[in-house]
Order: structure tokens, then sequence, then C-alpha cells
């Protein structure tokens, strides 16, 4: 069995771990702990990994967040992966910070990855982590929040938040969706 766990993000320093890169930082984790590395292929970082017995696609697009859909279009085709085996890992701002809601399918609810990904794969029949940011900004600071690093306080608790995260993308390859919901979206 393989799967294609796409973690969302934006390419370049600029962004690096800045709240909307979640889904990157967290992928990096994944193939980190499974002993992995990523290359720069066709339209994404790229890993491949095993976890028991699973193959793990692992991609971060370089497309730019707004035009994700391109890359993992690319990749589900490439791959020969049906949208029931597909994770995307996305920031979510209407969850508190560190949150985790794994969904089967659904809509972008705004986030303009899950956007891309709707209009260019047809649909949204495809799984997704979603990873609270919490929403503490001011009025119409939305796009600065977003884009911004996580304060000190946050920063301390990412680590384990992230782990978590990888146990869930884990649990959801071995054990299925439906146990791993149980278990993580509480």
């Amino acid at each position: 069995m393989k799967y294609l766990i796409i973690g969302l993000g934006n390419i370049g320093p600029d962004y690096a771990h800045t709240r909307h890169n979640i889904g990157f930082d967290i992928a990096d984790q994944l193939v980190k702990d499974l002993g992995g590395s990523f290359d720069n292929i066709r339209l994404a970082y790229y890993a491949e990994v095993s976890f028991k017995g699973k193959k793990l696609h692992v991609i971060k697009p370089t497309t730019f967040m707004n035009l994700s859909g391109k890359a993992v279009n690319y990749w589900m085709k490439e791959l020969k992966i049906a949208p029931e085996n597909v994770l995307v890992v996305v920031d979510d701002l209407a969850l508190p910070l560190g949150k985790l809601r794994l969904k089967l399918q659904g809509s972008s609810a705004g986030h303009n990855g899950l956007k891309s990904i709707e209009e260019v794969c047809g649909g949204q029949n495809y799984a997704r982590l979603r990873f609270g940011i919490g929403s503490d900004y001011p009025k119409g600071r939305q796009v600065d929040f977003v884009l911004g690093l996580f304060d000190k306080d946050e920063q301390l608790e990412l680590p384990a938040l992230i782990d978590k995260s990888v146990d869930l993308i884990k649990s959801y390859v071995t054990v299925g969706p439906a146990h791993t919901m149980t278990a993580f979206n509480k």
C-alpha cells in the first residue's frame, strides 16, 4: 500500500517556519523520523520512506501555496495514487494552536492551498490533517499573522505538537482513518 503525504507551505527563507508553513515542518519531521531525505524533483521536494510495510511518498510543493494543486495533481498521476490514499497537511486558523483535526473530505474553508488542490485535482475527496495555528490577530491582519512566525511561547510547544502530528500520520497509514480520528480528533 502506498500513500502520498503532502505538506503545504511556501518555498523560500522568507516563509520558513511561519504558521502557514506548518505543513512543511510536519513533512520534514516525518521524513527525518523515518530516515529519509528530500530531493528537489518536478514541482516539489520529494522523499520516499517506509513505515510498517507502507510506502510513503512525501512532497512539499515548490509551486507556492496558491498553486499547490499543480504539484499534487502531477504526483498523484506520476505515482498512480488514488485520492483515498492522499493526505494533505495544512494550517488552520479556525482551530486553536496545536489542535489536530483529521477529515476525510470537506471544503477548503477559504484556504488557498486546498482551493488549488480542489480545482486542479477535481474535488474534495482526499484526507486532510488540519493543524490549528490559532487566530489571535487584530482585525484586518490575518495575512501578517498567517505568514508570521510562531511567538516564543508557541515555539516552545511546537516540537511536541509536530511529533503528535507525525504520530497521527503514522496511525493514518497503518490503522486507518476511523481509528486515527477516534484517537486524535479530541
